[in-house]
């Protein structure tokens, strides 16, 4: 029986929430593989589209753990450093047709060409995990949403751990990667996926300012 009570909850949970941040700095300390798989059991528990998979065989939501230095990390690196490089490219032809999205783009740009000058992608081989989370594809296209819950889940477990957490949105754009898809194990097309990185948090981050509610709260008759 649980001994903690409705209030005790409610204050633990506010602070894992106010203190969830994202972590791009990590530490060469590799977390236990139990804490990893505390994070993967909350991502379980999280909601999924069940009327778009509910025909499905096979399970709806499946996680692939990627440890820094193997050589499935090497592998998936180069890929995703292949497509951040082909969005580029294609993204800056775009541009060049498009002022409309020249402007709003330009921030992504940004990043995209810090990327390339590095020769990494942030969260992919820079924490002592990469994840990738699987979901399948059904109808209506709803995966990720359901990748939305999942993270979300993980990335407080992974606050409630003291571990840092970052998501690698370049991930999704690897669910019809056939070499990427290969080094997981899966078809190409039939999932789609997203990351995270996961690790011991170099630096400790303020919490997150946000404003009061009552300044973004509409209340309606």
């Amino acid at each position: 029986m649980c001994t903690i009570t409705s209030d005790q909850k409610n204050a633990i949970l506010d602070e894992i929430l106010a203190t969830r941040r994202s972590h791009r700095m990590f530490l060469a300390d590799v977390p236990p593989e139990d804490d990893i798989k505390k994070i993967l059991h909350a991502g379980l528990l999280a909601p999924f589209a069940a009327a778009a998979v509910g025909g499905s065989k096979d399970y709806f939501r499946q996680f692939f753990v990627i440890r820094m230095g193997s050589p499935s990390m090497t592998e998936a690196s180069e890929c995703v450093m292949g497509r951040v490089m082909t969005m580029a490219d294609e993204l800056e032809s775009e541009m060049e047709k498009n002022p409309k999205l020249r402007a709003q783009a330009v921030m992504f740009v940004q990043r995209l060409s810090m990327i390339k000058k590095k020769g990494k992608v942030p969260g992919v081989g820079t924490a002592s995990y990469y994840i990738v989370v699987a979901e399948r594809r059904g109808f209506p296209p709803v995966e990720l949403q359901s990748l939305a819950h999942c993270l979300e889940n993980m990335w407080l477990k992974a606050t409630a751990l003291d571990l840092g957490f970052q998501i690698v949105s370049i991930t999704s754009e690897m669910s019809e990667d056939p070499q990427f898809c290969k080094i997981l194990g899966i078809p190409p097309g039939e999932w789609m996926l997203m990351g995270c990185a996961v690790g011991y948090p170099k630096d400790e981050l303020s919490p997150s300012i946000r404003p009061p509610v009552e300044d973004v709260t509409h209340w309606l008759d």
